[in-house]
């Protein structure tokens, strides 16, 4: 049974994700209401009519960190954080339906189940380093393993990242509200984070660097708008 190890790890690493996806769900299951924000009301039904649908439905997850989320089970999420930025009239209604179509790219494109197979192969990945590296490099070894499945996941991330911003950009273009929204917001949350995510090595990081979010966006754009 030469093989026993490696299914040993592909179950262990399912239950592991399984058991995540599942305290996920209790938690925003037991944090979150529906948004009926009379801002964002109309913002989700447009949404909707540009995809041929009834109006979307999103939900409040209360925690304070400005984020959106993309629930495994397809549930669209803002948090309370953000909520709190638009009463504030620090971000705007589009700019919020930015996110929930960026979220709505993640949920189309599938990204939670292929997040799935990226984690499996990023601890494989790993295991596997570090086993020949440890053996080469005592002490170091298990180190540069860490670092190369750790820059593997980032690089499959920022891929993910990209998609969702293009289907966003598409639904904000047939909705009527543009990308200037999507390119407005990514502005602001660069200067709330002081630009720190850019001292990072760009591959290291899950998200992609603002500047090169918004060039993709303003490039698809006009490429879209020549065709």
């Amino acid at each position: 049974m030469k093989y026993l190890p490696i299914i040993l790890l592909v179950l262990y690493l399912a239950a592991v994700w399984f058991f995540s996806l599942w305290r996920l769900r209790q938690d925003l299951d037991q944090r979150s209401t529906p948004l009926t924000h009379p801002r964002l009301v109309p913002m989700l039904d447009r949404l909707g009519r540009a995809m041929d649908l009834p109006p979307v439905r999103a939900h409040v997850y209360e925690v304070e960190p400005v984020n959106g989320l993309a629930a495994p089970d397809g549930r669209i999420f803002l948090t309370r954080g953000f909520i709190r930025k638009l009463d504030a009239g620090e971000v705007t209604p589009e700019e919020l339906a930015s996110v929930i179509a960026h979220e709505l790219g993640h949920v189309a494109h599938g990204h939670a189940r292929r997040r799935m197979i990226d984690f499996a192969g990023q601890n494989a990945i790993r295991m596997a380093l570090a086993g020949v590296l440890g053996r080469i490099i005592p002490g170091l070894g298990v180190w540069i393993a860490g670092l190369v499945a750790t820059a593997v996941a980032a690089r499959l991330s920022r891929d993910d990242e990209f998609e969702a911003d293009r289907f966003a950009s598409a639904l904000l273009i047939r909705a009527g509200l543009g990308t200037a929204p999507q390119i407005s917001l990514f502005q602001k949350l660069d200067r709330l984070t002081g630009g720190r995510a850019g001292q990072a090595p760009a591959w290291l990081l899950s998200h992609p660097p603002v500047a090169r979010r918004i060039a993709a966006i303003q490039s698809q754009e006009a490429r879209w708008r020549q065709g």
